[in-house]
Formats: structure tokens, C-alpha cells, sequence
């Protein structure tokens, strides 16, 4: 992707920054984003001639003077946090749902070429059918999973009715640097490694057995920018396509980080999923092929926790 506008909304959190990092090299960028998971910090080294960061909520900003000329969009900016929406679905629905359809309405307003959107393998829910593919039915089990499951359809919508391509993407548990250990979405390898650098005990819920499909955010990114180059539309998994227990996950970390440190267990959290990795066959159909060594990324994750 070369010499676009593109808007990233969200752009200052985790994976969103990292998108910038990769857009900024060729690109003009737009980001939205109303810090309030994201921090201007995780773009500080970057080429600010070539971004327009516009502070606020998309659900109160005027997006279509923010959108005009823009080639994609890419839809990032949510409440992310499971258990935030539990605490406060209304206001989860209106930043998820709302706010979704806002940036829907003024992507098609503008003539935007495509919407990528960040949904999450959250609206699966539990399932005893692994891999994980897209011919499951959904069964959101949080108002944050029934938000995004939300914001697929009204991305179908918008295809079907108004003729914006749209492609929502259901990540599985994306890790990488610049990842918050205090945040509420994917943080076990950051807390592993916050705990092990404080020389503190991590704690390990239920037996460790638990396998989830981590994948790095540098597949994430290439994933969106896939999508928004590709003709394909609709909703694909993307993931790493293999599994990983939390105490494999705890033992790489702990190695990398030459600690000698033992894991606390405490009783499994009510309602976590024991099983899940995904079916990303479906997604070859964009080009997304992850590639690289698993074990060598979350190294690197682990390191740069140290700079």
C-alpha cells in the first residue's frame, strides 16, 4: 500500500499504533482516537509530517470532514475490555455499536474504497468444535462479543446495501510490543513478563492446560492491509492456527527471561474458555499466510519489555 489517505481509528493503542508504524512509511495517515487506551507515546518515533492525529470520540467527532478523500479506513477504536462491558454495557454498546456506525456512515458518505474493521474471536464464545472456523455459529457471551458481533453484521449491511466493501477481521490473542500489562484484552504474556521483571509470582487461573492461539501483531497488521487491498469481503479468523497452553506460554517467557520464578495456581475464573485456536484457511483467500518462528516473536515481545 503506497501514496493512499488512510484513517486508522484507534490508532494511538496497541495494535492500532502498530498499523500506523507500518502505513506512516508510504502513506498519509489519518488516526482518530480518544486516549482512553491508547497513548500518543506508542507513536512518538514516528514520521509526523505524513500523520493527522485528530483527538476525541468518534461518536460526537465529525467524521466525514476527517474522512474526505481517504482511500480505507480502518476501524480499530473500541471499548476493549470484557469485563468494562459487563460493568457498563450501555456504554460499550454506544462506543462498539454507535460508534461503529458512525464511522460505517461516513466511510460510505466519502466514498471510501473499504472499511477493515477489528472484531474479535470473542463472538464465537464457547465451542466444543476446534479449530475454530467461520461456519460456527456465533454465541457472544459478553456485551463486548455481542457488540462486535454487532459490528459485523453492520459491516455486511453497509456491503450489501450500500455497496462499501467492508471485511471484519476476528482476531484471536495478538501480542507484541507496546502490548499494556495493565490492559484487559490479551494481556497474560504481558503480565508473565511485568511479574517476572518485578521478580513478583504470576499467577496461572485453573490447571495451565487452557490452550489459546496467540499471534503476533505484526501478522495482525499484515492481515488488515491484506484485507484492504484485496476484492475479497465478509469475515475472516486470523490467528496463528496453532495452540498453546499457559504453562508452555509460561515457560517460554520464563526462559527468555532467565528467571527462575514458579507460577501461583489459582482456581480457573468462572466461564473462561478452555479450548481455542483458529481455522484461518479461510483467510488464505486475502494472501494471509502467517509466517515467521513463534517462539522468535515472543522472544522479541519479551525483550522489548526490557527498553
Amino acid at each position: 500500500m503506497k501514496n493512499k489517505k488512510v484513517v486508522v481509528t484507534g490508532g494511538l493503542g496497541f495494535i492500532g499504533s502498530h498499523l500506523i508504524e507500518r502505513l506512516n512509511e508510504n502513506n498519509d495517515v489519518v488516526i482518530v482516537d480518544n486516549q482512553s487506551s491508547g497513548d500518543i507515546k506508542n507513536i512518538k518515533d514516528f514520521d509526523f509530517t505524513k500523520i493527522d492525529t485528530n483527538l476525541g470520540d468518534i461518536t460526537k467527532m465529525n467524521l466525514e470532514n476527517i474522512f474526505e478523500g481517504a482511500d480505507y479506513v480502518f476501524h480499530m477504536a473500541a471499548m476493549t475490555s470484557v469485563t468494562q462491558s459487563v460493568v457498563d454495557p450501555i456504554g460499550c454498546n454506544e462506543i462498539n455499536v454507535t460508534g461503529t456506525l458512525k464511522v460505517l456512515e461516513a466511510a460510505r458518505k466519502c466514498g471510501v474504497k473499504k472499511l477493515v474493521f477489528s472484531s474479535s474471536s470473542a463472538v464465537y464464545g464457547e465451542t466444543e468444535s476446534l479449530p475454530i472456523s467461520e461456519k460456527i455459529p456465533i454465541n457472544p457471551l459478553s456485551p463486548y462479543a455481542v457488540a462486535k458481533a454487532t459490528g459485523e453484521l453492520y459491516c455486511n449491511v453497509y456491503s450489501e446495501i450500500y455497496g462499501l466493501p467492508t471485511v471484519s477481521l476476528r482476531y484471536f490473542n495478538v501480542f507484541g510490543p507496546r502490548q499494556d500489562p495493565e490492559s484487559d484484552y490479551a494481556p497474560v504474556i504481558p503480565i508473565f513478563v511485568d511479574k517476572l521483571l518485578k521478580n513478583e509470582t504470576p499467577v496461572i487461573y485453573g490447571d495451565g492446560e487452557q490452550t489459546r492461539d496467540f499471534v503476533h501483531v505484526k501478522q495482525v497488521v499484515k492481515a488488515n492491509i491484506l484485507s484492504a487491498e484485496s476484492k475479497e469481503t465478509g469475515v475472516f479468523n486470523i490467528g496463528l492456527g496453532k495452540s498453546t497452553s499457559i504453562n508452555q506460554l509460561f515457560e517460554l517467557v520464563k526462559n527468555t527471561m532467565g528467571k527462575d520464578i514458579e507460577p501461583k495456581y489459582e482456581d480457573a475464573r468462572a466461564g473462561e474458555i478452555k479450548h481455542s485456536f483458529a481455522d484461518i484457511s479461510k483467510a488464505r483467500s486475502i494472501g494471509y499466510v502467517p509466517k515467521g518462528d513463534f517462539v522468535d516473536d515472543l522472544s522479541d515481545t519479551v525483550n522489548s519489555f526490557n527498553n
